[in-house]
């Protein structure tokens, strides 16, 4: 056996930290790579979108200007995809849209242009637009992901939930944990009627944890159904248990189908302080308890909170789709531009870095 040979099957003590550290640095700046890639393209996609706005604004050229720039792009760069007349209406409503070119420097300029299409089409407001992109960037979420979060308003419902967070919990962790509650909680995936009980519902959502899991948020981690705590000889079962990885603590969830009643909280309280007494390690924070019913009084559920030390919370759920108000909007959809010519081609398929 050679030397060389040698080497490979043995390689020296401390050889494989360093081939790992190695590999880090390459997968980094293929992402950086990909990520230059993917900025400049969306630079070059705004600056023809800001062209066509101001061409159309200063001389007077109508939407056939489109048309012509469509058929020269394509004869003069026949191997680039992404010059069809329905893309660059997006570049146009792209720079309409974002009339600063340093958007692309933002979390908009970190996603890949499909997602930006998915923006524009489905969302009017700049600063959810933004919101979504940096949600879209943090957790890595594909387009399709990143579609039915926009569809679903997790933006728009996250932090809605009522809480005493602000009098129970200490600063970051209050802010921290109001922005990881909704309201209301969309549990139409779970296909029940509007009239579903509370054992049916809790049954289904176990039956569909990963889409539960996904419509709770980033953070949350299951650990039970009707978890069992034996307290002096009496037995409590808690309908679900969760673990927040980012608050370092329990979050008991109590189903509710009914309306809100301030007695909700009692029983909530007391499964909370056995979670604290039985489960909760000394690393953990304070556990807190989220209570999901059919409807609320806010003001009843307010005062309910109110002289409560524990750090509660109360939420609606949905088990029926309320159909959202039709978006209308002069932009072809991004399946129609994709069956038109196939040209809208996502730069790279890099995966953003998680934060």
């Amino acid at each position: 056996m050679t030397e060389r040979a040698t080497a490979l099957i043995d390689p020296p003590e401390g050889y494989d930290k360093w081939l790992a550290e190695v590999k880090a640095r390459v997968r980094a700046a293929q992402q950086r790579a990909a990520l230059a890639v993917n900025t400049e393209l969306l630079q070059v996609y705004w600056q023809i979108g800001r062209d066509i706005l101001d061409q159309q604004a200063g001389q007077g050229w109508g939407v056939k200007v489109v048309e012509r720039l469509s058929h020269d792009l394509r004869q003069s760069f026949p191997d680039l995809g992404g010059f069809s007349r329905a893309n660059l209406m997006y570049m146009r409503a792209f720079a309409e849209a974002w009339p600063e070119s340093a958007i692309v420097q933002q979390p908009v300029g970190q996603l890949p242009w499909g997602h930006n299409i998915m923006l524009l089409t489905k969302l009017k407001d700049s600063d959810l637009r933004l919101s979504y992109a940096e949600a879209a960037v943090e957790f890595g979420w594909s387009r399709n992901v990143l579609g039915m979060h926009i569809e679903r308003k997790r933006i728009e419902r996250q932090g809605k939930a009522q809480t005493n967070f602000g009098r129970s919990l200490p600063k970051p962790d209050s802010d921290l944990a109001r922005e990881s509650l909704k309201d209301p909680y969309r549990l139409d995936f779970l296909g029940l009627g509007g009239e579903a009980h509370e054992r049916e519902i809790e049954a289904s959502l176990i039956e569909h944890i990963t889409e539960f899991l996904l419509e709770l948020g980033a953070g949350f981690a299951f650990v039970g159904q009707q978890v069992q705590l034996e307290v002096n000889g009496d037995d409590f079962y808690l309908d679900l248990l969760f673990y927040h990885l980012r608050l370092r603590r329990y979050v008991v969830v109590e189903l509710k189908a009914e309306k809100f009643k301030p007695e909700h909280l009692g029983q909530l309280s007391f499964y909370m302080t056995a979670v604290d007494e039985m489960l909760r390690h000394e690393v953990d924070g304070p556990t807190i308890g989220l209570l999901l019913c059919k409807s609320k009084n806010t003001v009843v559920a307010e005062w309910a909170l109110r002289d409560n030390a524990k750090p509660l919370s109360i939420a609606e759920y949905q088990l029926v789709e309320a159909l959202p108000e039709p978006l209308q909007t002069a932009l072809p959809t991004i399946e129609q531009i994709e069956r038109e010519l196939g040209e809208v081609k996502e730069p790279s398929k890099f995966t953003p870095a998680r934060g």
